[in-house]
């Protein structure tokens, strides 16, 4: 897992080819001109998939595992917050390999506040979970860039 935000996200430059190609888009791009669903970037290899929705309280959100794939989550609008587990600590409860998810039940030990500005990678051991009310219910607009890994 990382935390950040945009100002420091270039320390994190060389740890993976998709990361590079994320941070970099990050940094040259305007997340605002994104259309709602899939984005692309570069093919399979790093695309973002933009969307609408609003925070939850924690007993109806779920976890949300993934095989191939890490997440960087960037708020574009609003606030949430995102529960972090290491998957051997939970308990898998369904697994859908062709649409890279896996779900999962157990406590959150890890809560990031997410505000734009802020970034949060998730690799696939780092279970999350999202949409979760930060200080009541909100709108959020987000990006979750999808970086093969």
């Amino acid at each position: 897992m990382i935390y950040t935000n945009l100002e420091q996200m270039e320390r994190y430059l060389g740890l993976s080819a998709s990361l590079d190609t994320a941070i970099r888009y990050l940094k040259e791009a305007d997340l605002s001109k994104l259309v709602k669903g899939r984005n692309e970037v570069d093919g399979e290899t790093v695309f973002i998939n933009r969307f609408d929705y609003d925070t939850l309280p924690e007993e109806k959100a779920a976890w949300e595992g993934h095989l191939r794939y890490a997440d960087l989550h960037v708020v574009l609008s609003g606030e949430e917050r995102i529960g972090v587990t290491d998957a051997s600590r939970l308990k898998e409860t369904s697994r859908d390999e062709a649409a890279d998810f896996v779900g999962y039940e157990g406590p959150v030990e890890c809560w990031t506040p997410m505000r734009p500005g802020n970034l949060l990678v998730v690799f696939p051991e780092d279970v999350h979970m999202v949409k979760v009310q930060l200080q009541g219910q909100t709108h959020v607009e987000k990006a979750v860039f999808k970086l093969k890994v």
